[in-house]
C-alpha cells in the first residue's frame, strides 16, 4: 500500500517553527529565508486541509491541531535519529561522547574510565569538560554527567550519586603534636575555600560550632583546586563526598572530623530520551553507578 506522506522538509519547517514558535529562529536553524519556511508550512497546512499556526500579536502560536500532530512529528523524526543511529553503529565501531564538569571530570570520571575502555574495546570513548550545558539538540553530544538537582525537562536523567560535604585534609595533620582532633582545632589550621568562603560558615553552623575563623585563608575558583591544596598539606578544604573519594580511596586524604552535611545537589547522567536506550549509551550509564 503507498503511503501518503507529506515533504520532508515540510515536516522539518514545521517542526522547528514550533519548537522555535518562530519562521525566523526557524529559518536560522535550517539555512533557509523565513519566507521558504512560511511557504513550506504553508503548504503543509493545505495538504493537511487544517490550521497549524495562529498568529497572535505579531506572535507565531501552535493550535492545538498542530501540537498533536507536533508530537507525532517529533516521535518519528526520533524513531529515524535512533533507526540511523543503530546503523551507523552496525557498519562501524561507536563513538559515544561524554561532557561533564571539569572537577568531576579531573576528581571522579578520569580515574575510573580505563575499566570501562577495556571491557568495551569496541567503543571509541571522548571526554570533554565544560561547565557549560550542552544542547543536545545542536552537539554531537551523546551524553552529559550534570550537578544539580535532577530538573532537566525532556531528557532522560538517571541518579548518579549523592553528596555530603564534610572537612578534608592530608593525613600529616592528623598526626603528631598540634594533630587535627576536634572542631576546636580548626582555628590553629588553614581553611580553603571555594568561590567564597560561606561554605565554611554554613558547615560549622549546621554541626553546632562556633563560626570564628571561617573568614580566613585562600579560595580557589575550583573544587578540585582546594582538594590538591588539601592532599598537599596546605590547609583543610571543605569537600563534597564525590570529589574527595578517589584521593580518600588511595590514602592521601582523610575525615578529620565526623560531621557531613547533606549536599543540596547530586551527580546525574543525562542523555535524549531518543536515544537513552542505544547499547553504547545504556552499556555507560549502567556502568557508572557501579563504581
Amino acid at each position: 500500500m503507498l503511503r501518503r506522506l507529506p515533504s520532508l522538509n515540510a515536516l522539518k519547517a514545521f517542526e522547528a517553527a514550533a519548537r522555535h514558535e518562530s519562521f525566523t529562529k526557524a529559518a536560522v536553524e535550517l539555512s533557509v529565508t523565513q519566507g521558504a519556511v512560511s511557504h513550506q508550512v504553508k503548504a503543509l497546512e493545505a495538504e493537511l486541509g487544517l490550521k497549524l499556526f495562529n498568529r497572535e500579536r505579531q506572535r507565531l502560536v501552535i493550535t492545538v491541531a498542530g501540537r498533536g500532530y507536533l508530537e507525532v512529528v517529533r516521535d518519528a523524526f526520533d524513531r529515524l535519529a535512533v533507526g540511523t543511529e543503530r546503523l551507523r553503529q552496525v557498519q562501524k565501531s561507536g563513538a559515544l561522547t561524554v561532557t561533564t564538569s571539569p572537577n568531576f571530570a579531573a576528581k571522579w570520571l578520569v580515574h575510573r574510565l580505563g575499566r570501562f575502555v577495556e571491557a568495551h574495546p569496541d567503543i571509541d570513548l571522548r571526554v570533554g569538560a565544560s561547565h557549560r550545558h550542552i544542547d543536545f539538540a545542536r552537539e554531537d553530544i551523546d551524553m552529559a554527567i550534570r550537578h544539580g538537582d535532577g530538573e532537566w525537562p525532556g531528557l532522560s536523567v538517571t541518579r548518579l550519586c549523592v553528596e555530603e560535604i564534610y572537612p578534608v585534609c592530608s593525613p600529616e595533620l592528623v598526626r603528631g603534636r598540634g594533630a587535627l582532633r576536634s572542631a576546636t582545632d580548626l582555628a590553629r589550621h588553614t581553611l580553603l575555600h571555594v568561590n567564597d568562603r560561606r561554605d565554611w560558615g554554613n558547615w560549622l553552623d549546621a554541626a553546632g560550632m562556633a563560626a570564628t575563623g571561617s573568614d580566613r585563608g585562600p579560595i580557589f575558583n575550583q573544587a578540585s583546586m582546594a582538594i590538591d591544596a588539601a592532599v598537599d598539606g596546605q590547609g583543610i578544604a571543605l569537600a563534597r563526598s564525590a570529589l574527595a573519594a578517589w584521593d580518600m580511596r588511595a590514602g592521601r586524604l582523610v575525615r578529620p572530623l565526623p560531621f557531613a552535611l547533606k549536599a543540596p545537589y547530586g551527580y546525574w547522567i543525562v542523555c535524549p530520551k531518543s536515544t537513552a536506550d542505544l547499547p553504547k549509551i545504556a552499556g555507560f550509564r549502567d556502568w557508572l553507578p557501579r563504581l
